[in-house]
């Protein structure tokens, strides 16, 4: 995350987002719901060819900016303001949930358990894979893209009061604002939702209602 948010050139842009996207993307893939088994090993190469190719376009998305700033020659101070601040915010928010949406794409094909509240396990449903993809995303954009937006509010705020007298040290000290943001931002991300995640009767597949007459159920979201 600190080096990706340094990057000034977009080769290196985009080096460093692969980096940054592939630990993701193997995060995603270990800590996913484990419940689709349907043709196993056709099952984890096909999620690790959608980690891939999410990985390399989400990393060109990122680096598009700079690329087409340098092609263009666009120095302007209101193009460096958007390109350099306001855009890799949203970017890497939207990117990181595209990831996670793309290689846990099989809890969407296949579905995930749901369980009453004794732990039963009622049935598979593709709704409650969907709701656990989603919310996962969500809290993966929320945390990467706080986590580049932030620093450049409290660094803006830090250079206008003239907190740091020596330019040197500025580097430093946006290096420790961004690592003591995503410190802050891991619990919250992780706590936006529950692990065990919780899905009402009306929102299920009738296969799935007729076998039971529980009114809530549950289902493991993953991380």
């Amino acid at each position: 995350v600190i080096v990706s948010s340094v990057q000034r050139h977009a080769k290196h842009s985009f080096f460093w987002q692969f980096v940054f996207h592939t630990y993701t993307t193997a995060f995603t893939l270990v800590n996913g719901n484990g419940t689709p088994k349907a043709a196993e090993y056709s099952l984890q190469q096909k999620q690790i060819l959608l980690g891939l190719g999410a990985t390399a376009y989400s990393a060109c998305v990122g680096a598009l900016p700079l690329a087409f700033m340098g092609r263009y020659a666009l120095k302007s101070s209101v193009m460096q303001l958007v390109v350099r601040k306001l855009l890799p915010a949203p970017l890497l928010g939207l990117t990181s949930a595209f990831t996670v949406a793309m290689v846990r794409s099989p809890e969407f094909d296949n579905g995930i358990e749901v369980m009453d509240r004794n732990g039963k396990v009622i049935g598979v449903s593709k709704k409650a894979g969907e709701k656990a993809v989603m919310e996962t995303a969500l809290s993966r954009a929320v945390l990467f893209g706080t986590t580049f937006f932030l620093p450049e509010v409290l660094m803006y705020c830090v250079q206008r009061a003239r907190l740091v007298k020596n330019p040197r040290a500025l580097g430093p000290v946006r290096m420790f604002v961004i690592m003591s943001v995503l410190a802050g931002m891991l619990p919250v991300s992780f706590s936006m939702f529950p692990q065990c995640g919780e899905i009402k009767r009306a929102d299920l597949e009738p296969e799935i209602l007729s076998s039971t007459e529980e009114t809530e159920f549950f289902y493991n979201r993953g991380i």
